[in-house]
């Protein structure tokens, strides 16, 4: 199944998507699935992030190749970083490039979306805290996490955190999805995410030993190998195995 979140002519809500058309469901979808009988046109709707997290738990150095690419050592247990729900933006959105950074670059990331409140969750019962899986774009100033020599302005921006374009509740192994990323149509990154440090049971579990993990929070699950920058005027797509494609304008804030 697919959920997305949309507006139409003034008005926000969740749905389902099914063959090019949207059709409402009351509330939320953690709230539980219940289509309202209304249809709307997928083409009359224009789609937003599929859920409003309170925030994004994000993995450091979680591909091997990642962590080799940047001359660091593979971490003995998950590294997590957030990132603020207001950097948060839906498919087709524009990705602000801040004037204060010189290097800004994409990052393919699988998502988990949380279906309900985790806290001390086992490695066992992880999967069904799970609402579904979405794609994630970890958008990160590079110049200004060298020079920080940690992660809250370089991956905070506004427009940081696209997610979208829905989210799939079908997924049977999220540890192995093909993630991939395109830069104007040319493949930048490209990876499974079998080949994850630490594999999404135990994300959810170590994250949930921290802080609890509420309703609509995503676990961003670590970038592969082949990050890189983007300018303004560029198209960034992140692509993963079963769920869709989202797609991004980088846009110049004034003064660049």
């Amino acid at each position: 199944m697919r959920l997305v979140r949309f507006e139409q002519q003034g008005r926000t809500g969740y749905g389902v998507l099914r063959e090019e058309k949207v059709f409402p469901v009351w509330e939320t979808p953690f709230a539980g699935i219940s289509e309202t009988g209304e249809t709307l046109s997928l083409g009359d709707v224009s789609l937003l992030a599929p859920c409003e997290p309170s925030k994004i738990v994000a993995l450091g150095l979680n591909y091997r190749d990642h962590a080799a690419e940047f001359g660091g050592q593979v971490p003995d247990e998950p590294l997590i970083f957030l990132k603020p729900s207001t950097a948060v933006i839906g498919p087709e959105a524009d990705i602000l490039y801040p004037r204060m950074s010189r290097r800004v670059d994409y990052e393919a990331e699988l998502g988990v979306v949380l279906g309900k409140t985790a806290r001390r969750v086992s490695e066992d019962a992880a999967l069904d805290y799970i609402l579904g899986y979405t794609c994630v774009n970890d958008v990160t100033a590079r110049d200004l996490q060298k020079k920080d020599g940690q992660f809250t302005r370089a991956k905070g921006f506004d427009t940081f955190a696209p997610l979208g374009p829905w989210i799939e509740t079908e997924i049977p192994d999220p540890d192995n999805l093909m993630v991939e990323a395109y830069l104007n149509g040319e493949l930048r990154q490209h990876a499974s995410t079998s080949t994850m440090v630490f594999g999404v049971r135990r994300l959810i579990a170590f994250i949930s030993q921290v802080m609890t993990l509420l309703p609509g929070d995503v676990i961003a699950t670590g970038t592969p190998a082949g990050i890189g920058p983007m300018r303004p005027g560029d198209v960034v797509e992140v692509r993963v195995e079963g769920i869709g494609a989202l797609r991004n304008l980088v846009v110049a804030e004034e003064g660049i």
